[in-house]
């Protein structure tokens, strides 16, 4: 049949059908979300948990697909294909972040924060949300932090002063603040792919490392690396980086549901980080292995010239001073 010969008013309602299907259509997106975690990690979970949110609050038009446990690539890589546009997500620590925008950096600085508070209201609040949004223009901005607790040497002998860290290799994230860190204490830093430490460690390529406990445990390093030593030296957040460009093609409504599965997802993971930190402490005494307490004196002294270069450029001099006002 000719569409000479559709009654004039069918072809207009069959024409308004088409384009609102299309309109549907285009508003239904799938994001695609790769990270270097395992399953059993309570920042996977917490995505898991927005996935959900932003299905629900969609009604099924936006969904995320997430890719856990390296399946696309280290961190350093996956961050690399948000920028290519071949990735619209991914998690990174701001030791990964450094790597690609310099404003991270501060956060690597060993001893940074007072207590749990104090880090709370940075990350959390104004001076966070700054760092956060300061990335646009380099194609990728974080929309949520979460906490990773404090980060400590462990070996498989005590590290109770700088000293001990002598002639040891200690695996490190390819943060150029952290490896300076492990080199003003003494040690040799080795940046290793996180995938891979456990190998590295069980190999000799490495003597040690430096992380939270969960990590710790749940990693299974704790079966080589038999002691930790909680001198935690830094307190480094995780965070949930999006695309510039996936962030611009959403519609507002979109993004309204997004930014608010994501913030939801910060309350759930804090959450459960509480209870994974205590679980993991008794779980790696079951185990066996040996946590003990450390004199940080030392340690904030030796690692004094990391702030004495961050004095010396005013941008992350100035940033460094709203750290310190947050904790008054």
């Amino acid at each position: 049949m000719k569409i000479s010969s559709i009654p004039r008013d069918l072809l207009c309602v069959s024409l308004l059908a088409l384009c609102v299907s299309g309109a549907n259509a285009a508003e239904k997106i799938t994001l695609k979300l790769a990270h270097n975690l395992d399953r059993s990690h309570v920042v996977h979970q917490a995505f898991e948990e927005m996935a959900k949110e932003v299905q629900q609050l969609s009604k099924g038009d936006m969904r995320i697909r997430i890719y856990p446990s390296s399946q696309m690539g280290s961190a350093r890589e996956t961050l690399e294909l948000l920028q290519n546009g071949a990735l619209d997500m991914t998690k990174g620590s701001a030791s990964d972040l450094e790597s690609f925008d310099n404003t991270y950096a501060i956060y690597n600085l060993p001893y940074l924060f007072k207590d749990q508070q104090h880090f709370n209201r940075v990350v959390f609040g104004e001076v966070g949300k700054e760092i956060m949004d300061s990335t646009k223009d380099k194609g990728f901005f974080a929309i949520s932090a979460y906490v990773a607790g404090t980060r400590s040497f462990y070996a498989k002998k005590p590290i109770m002063k700088p000293e001990d860290l002598k002639g040891l290799k200690i695996r490190v994230q390819a943060s150029p603040t952290t490896i300076k860190m492990v080199e003003l204490m003494g040690g040799s830093p080795t940046p290793i792919s996180f995938g891979e430490v456990y190998t590295a460690m069980q190999q000799g390529v490495v003597d040690g490392a430096e992380n939270n406990i969960p990590s710790w445990v749940q990693t299974r390093h704790i079966e080589i690396a038999k002691v930790l030593s909680e001198d935690e030296h830094t307190s480094i957040p995780d965070f949930l980086v999006i695309s510039t460009k996936t962030w611009n093609k959403l519609t507002p409504n979109q993004q309204q549901i997004l930014m608010k599965a994501a913030k939801d997802s910060e309350v759930y993971q804090q959450k459960q980080w509480e209870k994974v930190d205590a679980d993991s402490r008794a779980q790696a005494k079951e185990m066996g292995a040996t946590i003990v307490s450390v004199d940080k004196a030392p340690f904030r002294a030796a690692v004094k010239p990391l702030y004495d270069d961050f004095a010396k450029d005013p941008k992350q001099a100035a940033l460094l001073a709203k750290f310190e006002a947050a904790a008054k």
